[in-house]
């Protein structure tokens, strides 16, 4: 199960890509300066993923609003989240956990993704300016959806 609302978010630094090439990012480049949302997902080019990135691109105007910098999460190759990215107009970056260690320490894994072994769950972690969780949610199962309307009620209440 992912890690509870509460607890110190762990911090790490991913790597996504952009047209200048790769780039770093670091969630404690966020604190005190504005709330983070981390959406974990199984991986690109995939039906529920696809339809989770692109509904949140269409909402992403609410977690502007609430001062929220939103990140994708996989542990697909920084290369092919570009490529997805482009495909969809994705709004967000997408960071690549390419070891999945990011994944781990958030326990947001599932076991077994299709056959291949363990991989990235769907999750979702809202963590404030000051680097504490304060929304936890993995869905029951990889085709589930968050439950978006609690998000976004949840990045209101900050």
């Amino acid at each position: 199960m992912a890690l509870p609302v509460g607890t110190v978010a762990p911090d790490f630094t991913l790597r996504t890509k952009t047209e200048s090439g790769l780039v770093d990012v670091t969630l404690s480049s966020h604190q005190g300066k504005e709330n983070v949302v981390l959406l974990f997902y199984p991986g690109a080019y995939t039906g529920v993923c696809t339809k989770e990135m692109c509904d949140v691109t269409s909402g992403l105007h609410a977690y502007k609003n609430a001062n929220a910098q939103v990140y994708g999460v996989s542990n697909d190759s920084p290369f092919v989240l570009e490529e997805w990215s482009k495909k969809l107009q994705i709004g967000f970056p997408l960071l690549s956990d390419f070891q999945k260690d990011v994944a781990r320490a958030y326990d947001a894994t599932c076991a077994d993704f299709a056959g291949l072994g363990e991989g990235v769950a769907r999750a979702v972690f809202i963590i404030d300016k000051e680097g504490i969780i304060r929304y936890s949610e993995q869905t029951p199962t990889l085709g589930d959806m968050p439950d978006f309307e609690a998000v976004t009620a949840a990045l209101a209440a900050l």
